[in-house]
């Protein structure tokens, strides 16, 4: 697999996901956000990031906060969901905005199985939530067992899934899941 950074918000990189495969496929189109992949395999011969992508994360910048980027959107191609792949790149795009000059990375979940991705990621629950009824998690962040069964519990008092309700029923009074290594 290939990480790769497409390029940071002021370069305006753009992707063109399938929205049969894609979940928010279409946001990937704005030149607005930065963009990282992951790829199976680039494509030599025309050189574009769209081609072989399993994953995707677009961010941009705290309009109130230069020092705070957030990560807008984290898209895994349908059939290679489950397999770590959005954490991965995460912790990957995390490193790199760090690196960059980020003190804070954010971005806000709106599911149990995002929240858990997200913490594996390095991210722990600020107790916040936006207008959307998205919590809001940070890096660096408090990943206590309170903090991170506070944020579950916020989902458990939601309308769910059968298997949002069986994944929050599997872990109740766990501790955050460990957090992850960078790929190489």
């Amino acid at each position: 697999m290939e990480y790769a950074v497409c390029g940071w918000p002021a370069d305006e990189p753009t992707l063109r996901l399938d929205y049969r495969e894609f979940a928010y496929a279409g946001k990937f189109v704005m030149s607005s956000t930065g963009k990282a992949v992951v790829r199976d395999a680039r494509d030599e011969t025309d050189g574009k990031w769209d081609d072989g992508i399993v994953a995707a994360v677009a961010f941009n910048e705290d309009r109130t906060d230069p020092d705070t980027l957030w990560f807008r959107y984290i898209t895994v191609r349908a059939d290679r969901r489950g397999n770590g792949i959005g954490p991965r790149l995460a912790v990957f795009t995390a490193e790199h905005a760090l690196a960059r000059g980020y003190d804070r990375l954010r971005i806000a979940v709106n599911n149990p199985f995002a929240y858990e991705a997200l913490h594996k990621a390095g991210f722990g629950y600020t107790g916040r939530e936006t207008g959307l009824a998205e919590l809001v998690l940070e890096r660096p962040g408090d990943r206590s067992r309170a903090t991170y069964q506070s944020g579950l519990d916020v989902y458990r008092e939601r309308d769910l899934t059968e298997s949002e309700v069986a994944f929050l029923e599997s872990h109740i009074g766990d501790d955050p899941p460990s957090v992850i290594a960078a790929p190489d």
